[in-house]
């Protein structure tokens, strides 16, 4: 939640600086349009990462980048400034692993890999992820979770976050 405030700030932070420059500018809040039946954002933060070459889609539908695997919080501008990018992502880099897959207590990550243009559904049951995820935090806190969540579990499982992990230790 407060990485969520923090980087809606940052967001606004960009677009206005990119407005006085005389661009275009709209932010894409962490909190974006969400739909119920689906759980799906109109543009995902995760897609337009990809596009710029940030990182590609892992098996756990989570975005996966070489320096800090999927243990990054993600904001995005839609703008109309010449940026440089690096090139767009197409394809999974996970190749045969499947740590995310057999961590998963929700069994909610089906091993399929990633290519641009495959549904989320394809790689992942959110809806199962979702709801073991609220069962085990409400399990550990006695509480009553009802806001979005998921347990983590895949993103601390992914060989390329323990790479980043163990540089920081």
């Amino acid at each position: 939640m407060r990485a969520d405030i923090l980087l809606d700030k940052l967001g606004q932070a960009a677009v206005q600086f990119l407005r006085q420059k005389g661009y275009e500018a709209q932010p894409r809040t962490t909190t974006g349009e969400e739909y119920p039946d689906t759980l799906e954002t109109r543009l995902p933060q995760k897609t337009v990462a990809t596009r710029a070459g940030l990182g590609w889609i892992g098996k756990c539908a989570l975005l996966i980048t070489e320096e800090f695997g999927s243990a990054i919080r993600l904001g995005s501008i839609l703008t109309d400034a010449r940026l440089s990018t690096g090139t767009p992502i197409d394809i999974s880099q996970c190749g045969d692993c499947t740590y995310c897959v057999d961590v998963c207590p929700a069994k909610a990550i089906t091993g399929e890999d990633w290519h641009a243009g495959k549904k989320r559904d394809i790689l992942v049951d959110v809806f199962s992820c979702r709801k073991i995820a609220r069962e085990l935090l409400n399990k550990r806190t006695g509480g009553e979770i009802k806001d979005r969540t998921f347990c983590g579990i895949c993103i601390a499982a992914c060989p390329w976050t323990q790479k980043y992990l163990d540089r920081t230790r």
